[in-house]
């Protein structure tokens, strides 16, 4: 089978000996591998990211029966390019009383910190930048970093609708973030491990996967992060009815096309973890690992976009009462439950 791993592991040591026949610093040959799979990986987020747009019309318009994008390509698959290019061509307008500075850092900072999840994501055998010791620990502590950008949107623009939207952000991200790390502890406590890669090998085989051995766990979770990533039902700090959009309301073009892409890469992103820690990762049978890796990814996905389309959003004294009050005691008791009997 084709393993992509081994591709890149190849391409890497073919550029090892020209750079040593050249007499090219080891440094240089770092440099540019980092640079390489950079932009693999930001290829990847941006193509994942104009199909989750396309699929996403799709997906909710045959769960409420109607066509969808139907006009611009085999039905409608163009629209997403067509709608990236006029956020790249719209003027980018900065409000005069707005505070430049952090207005202008807030959206860099919210999609940087989503892009630096993938650094421990195992996308296949072989296909992980790098295996850290507490990757685990390492995706739990970056994915906190989008409420700063979200805090610094909502106070920068200079608006009490944003203000409040950026609020409203960090309360909820902040508030379940707790029963969310409590999930992925009973993972860790079976596992041994804080590293991505020795939890998809102890799950070799379907009857191993976390899932089954840890089902609590694993609701709790991906309730969890689609609260993290503002996903409906649970998508307050952006409510149009009382917020006009929240947090960006002030912003335009690639501004706000930067908190849009950042959306669907936290979707990606929370989705291969999800897959890594209770599917299984990369493994399955006859087809290679990464392939195993998207079809369970992009299946979780579209059970995201399934709640989006189903559930009503909620009020924000309900959305705090559910994380402190429902989820919290609930990943306490799965944790001391996976502690006495793991």
């Amino acid at each position: 089978m084709f393993e992509l791993g081994k591709a890149f592991e190849a391409i890497y040591n073919w550029l090892g000996s020209l750079f040593t026949r050249w007499g090219i610093p080891q440094f240089w040959l770092d440099l540019l591998s980092m640079f390489l799979v950079f932009a693999a990986v930001l290829a990847f987020i941006t193509l994942s990211a104009l199909f989750l747009v396309w699929w996403e019309r799709k997906v909710s318009a045959h769960m409420q029966v109607r066509l969808g994008p139907m006009r611009t390509g085999w039905h409608g698959w163009r629209q997403s390019i067509i709608d990236a290019i006029k956020l790249i061509m719209k003027e980018d307008i900065i409000p005069a009383k707005v505070d430049k500075a952090v207005f202008v850092i807030a959206p860099i900072v919210v999609f940087v910190s989503a892009l630096m999840v993938y650094v421990c994501i195992p996308f296949g055998k072989g296909m992980i930048i790098k295996d850290l010791n507490i990757g685990i620990l390492y995706i739990l502590a970056i994915t906190t970093f989008t409420v700063v950008g979200l805090l610094m949107a909502g106070w920068g623009s200079n608006n009490k609708y944003s203000l409040l939207g950026g609020l409203r952000s960090a309360a909820q991200i902040i508030s379940y973030e707790v029963p969310l790390t409590l999930s992925v502890l009973g993972v860790v406590l079976i596992t041994q491990s804080l590293s991505m890669v020795k939890i998809v090998t102890a799950q070799t085989h379907v009857w191993q996967w976390y899932i089954f051995r840890q089902p609590v766990g694993f609701l709790v979770y991906l309730t969890a992060a689609i609260a993290e990533v503002n996903r409906t039902p649970f998508d307050i700090p952006e409510a149009e009815q009382e917020l006009v959009a929240g947090y960006n309301t002030e912003y335009s073009g690639m501004k706000f096309a930067m908190f849009f892409f950042a959306e669907y890469t936290n979707l990606v992103a929370i989705s291969a973890v999800v897959t890594t820690l209770f599917l299984g990762g990369w493994n399955g049978p006859w087809l290679p690992s990464w392939i195993w890796f998207l079809i369970k990814t992009f299946f979780v996905i579209l059970v995201v976009m399934w709640f989006r389309w189903t559930y009503p959003r909620l009020r924000v004294d309900q959305l705090m009462g559910f994380a402190w009050k429902f989820l919290l005691p609930l990943a306490f008791l799965n944790l001391i439950l996976t502690a006495a009997f793991a």
